[in-house]
Formats: structure tokens, C-alpha cells, sequence
């Protein structure tokens, strides 16, 4: 068996209602906080409630859209004097919330350590303590190392990195979860489900990050269909967290691929919903994966894992790696997932966008290196 090494979140609290129990997780830890939160959500008021009735003094930052460089840099001057920073919201809060918890504590600017675009300067001193408490079913960043920010400069999404930011709390209520849209329920649960698939086939996957896979899938495909036909499914809404939460677990300790190699460029040039362009791509990119290891790497390990992904998810033991296939991209279909186009995109950007997928980090867990023929033929199908 493989060697490998397991990190998250210091404590993981899980199940509906649970958020009432945040004052269990503050008494003692702190005096004065910054709350980083989405535009809404119906844990604000009892958690504006819990820190009222704890006597915690708090500043109140919200996010509108992607978390971009100067909107981290605000968050950050914000944080000064805090002793404890809350992410409340989707994806885009609770990275704000990561990165400002690491940055209020490290000199310098987001520059200097974010990847690719900057100095890559790694994290020197231990951030703010950090409770990330997720409102919708998607990125599960609260349980990752990592913070993705967007520079408008550069036109891409990167990310802040370091093995100290992640959070020391995870707080998954999957009741705040329950008045998501069914645009926003369909995005976002389709990044979890590639969160799932990608880390799954990945290079770097290990024995642990493999059960969690499997069984965040078979979750996933249980539940994410029937969410989206109706909200008000409970069973569904606390199946689709979970399954969010163990993408998050396994992201971060295996690897993604080519899906999110394109989804930080193309989120940054695009100024589009990071859970849509996954979901638009999760099915093209397991076609090409599929194609280039059968032509190319006949015998692969990750071939006979798209086979179990289609037994998993179709619930038939025969099922192979085609059927998988079929299944997702019916999946895509039916949950009205709009092409690239939709967002802005044009074939004109298409030689920009592969360029900075082959440069991007999170791509570097694909099961096999797609040429440039092949990231073009992806993107001129996403259109």
C-alpha cells in the first residue's frame, strides 16, 4: 500500500441545526471577530444573536460575487484587532474569510504569496483562528488549505496556499442550505460531484481519499438530481452537503484535474460562477480523459476508476467507464447547465484560455496530460 499523509480541519461539526451550537465553539476563544458573510442567508441573525449574547464585539464584511485581490485586502485592514475571523456563505465568503484569517497575521500583501500570478512567499506565522460555516453545498472550502482569489489585472483565479489555513472549525448546517435556488443548487453540486470525480482518478489520489471518493459519489448521485426537482427534499439537501464536505476532504489531500485547471482561467476571464463552469465542463473533460488514456495509456489505473465511477453512480455492477460518461453528461442536461457562450466566452479567447490552463496548478492532477489539440476540442464543445 502507498504512503500518504491526511490534513483537515482541526474539528468538523456536521447535521442540520447544528449552527446553534457555534457559541459552544467561541466561549473563550474570542473578544472582538470579523464576520465575513454572503449577501444572505438565514444563519446571519442567529449568529449576530450568539455574539450578542456572548458579549463578542464583531465588524460585519459582505461579499458581493468572486473574491477578488482588493476585495481580500479590505477584508483584511477590517481584521485588525480581531482575534478570530467567521466565513458565513458559498464559496466566495468562505475563502475571503481564509484568506483574511492568514493575511491578518502574516506581513505583507496577498501578492506575496499567492501562486502563479505572485511570489508564491509562504505563510510564516499561524493565522486567526477560523470558522468556516458553508451556505451552500458546492466547494467545500471549509475544509481545504486553500484560498482562491481573482486578479482582474491578470485576468484569473489563483490561489493563496498554505497547509496552516486550514480552518480550525468546519460547521456544516445543511438547514442553511435549504432556500438555494435550483440554479444555484444544480452549480454547485456539480462542482462537488467533480470534486469527487476529479481527486478520485487523480495521480496523487491515496487509499483514503479513494473511500472518501466513492462514497461522496454514490451520495452525490443520490441525492443531487432529486435536490434540484425539489428544494424542500431535507434528505437530499443533508446528502448533497455531505457530499460537498467530502469533496472538500478529498481535493485537499489528493489532487484535482484538468476541470478546475480551466475553471480558475476561465473564472477570472470570464467573471462567472466558479460551480458553472465545472458543471459545464465535468462530462467533456471525462470524455477526453477517457480517450487520451486509451489511446495513449492503455491499462491505466484511472480507466478501470471510470468504470467504477459509472457502476457507482448508474448502480449497475456491469456498468463501464461509457456509461459513467452518459450518466454525467445526462445529468448536465437535465439540470439546464448553460454552455460558455451563455457567459461571454468566444472561440477568439479559446488559444488564451488553454494557455493558462497548461500553466495552472490544478491541473497537475489529471490522470493523464492533455495536449493543446485536446484542451481546444474541450473548450470549442463547452461553447
Amino acid at each position: 500500500m502507498s504512503s500518504f499523509e491526511f490534513a483537515t480541519a482541526n474539528k468538523i461539526i456536521f447535521g442540520a441545526g447544528k449552527v446553534k451550537g457555534l457559541a459552544d465553539q467561541l466561549s473563550g476563544r474570542a473578544k472582538r471577530l470579523l464576520l465575513v458573510r454572503g449577501r444572505s442567508s438565514r444563519a446571519i441573525p442567529q449568529v449576530r444573536e450568539i455574539l450578542s449574547g456572548l458579549g463578542i464585539s464583531h465588524i460585519e464584511f459582505e461579499i458581493h460575487g468572486e473574491p477578488t485581490v482588493d476585495v481580500v485586502r479590505e477584508g483584511t485592514k477590517l481584521a485588525a484587532g480581531c482575534d478570530l475571523v467567521i466565513g458565513l456563505g458559498g464559496g466566495s465568503a468562505l475563502d475571503v474569510g481564509k484568506a483574511v484569517s492568514a493575511l491578518a497575521t502574516n506581513p505583507g500583501d496577498v501578492m506575496d504569496y499567492l501562486e502563479v500570478i505572485g511570489r508564491g512567499q509562504t505563510l510564516a506565522v499561524e493565522p486567526l483562528p477560523y470558522i468556516a460555516i458553508p451556505t451552500t453545498a458546492g466547494t467545500g472550502t471549509e475544509v481545504t488549505r486553500n484560498s482562491v482569489i481573482e486578479s482582474p489585472e491578470h485576468g484569473v483565479k489563483v490561489s493563496l496556499r498554505s497547509p496552516m489555513m486550514l480552518p480550525s472549525v468546519a460547521l456544516v448546517d445543511p438547514e442553511l442550505t435549504y432556500d438555494l435556488p435550483p440554479e444555484t443548487t444544480a452549480a454547485s453540486g456539480l462542482d462537488a460531484l467533480t470534486q469527487l470525480i476529479e481527486p478520485f482518478v487523480s495521480i496523487k489520489a491515496n487509499p483514503m481519499t479513494d473511500a472518501i471518493c466513492r462514497e461522496g459519489i454514490l451520495v452525490a448521485a443520490g441525492s443531487l438530481r432529486q435536490v434540484y426537482e425539489n428544494g424542500a427534499d431535507t434528505a437530499a439537501r443533508e446528502g448533497m452537503s455531505l457530499a460537498s464536505l467530502f469533496g472538500g476532504l478529498a481535493m485537499a489531500n489528493a489532487a484535482l484535474g484538468t476541470v478546475h485547471g480551466f475553471a480558475g482561467p476561465l473564472g477570472g476571464m470570464l467573471h462567472a460562477p466558479h460551480g458553472a463552469i465545472c458543471a459545464r465542463l465535468l462530462p467533456l473533460v471525462m470524455e477526453a480523459n477517457l480517450k487520451a488514456l486509451k489511446s495513449r495509456q492503455e491499462g491505466h489505473p484511472a480507466i478501470s476508476k471510470y468504470d467504477e465511477i459509472a457502476q457507482i453512480v448508474t448502480g449497475n455492477r456491469d456498468a463501464v467507464a461509457q456509461d459513467g460518461l452518459n450518466w454525467v453528461t445526462e445529468l448536465v442536461r437535465d439540470l439546464e447547465i448553460s454552455p460558455l457562450a451563455a457567459h461571454g466566452m468566444t472561440a477568439l479567447r479559446i488559444p488564451e484560455a488553454v494557455e493558462k490552463a497548461m500553466k495552472a496548478s490544478s491541473a497537475r492532477g489529471n490522470p493523464i496530460a492533455l495536449n493543446e489539440a485536446e484542451l481546444t476540442e474541450i473548450l470549442e464543445r463547452a461553447m
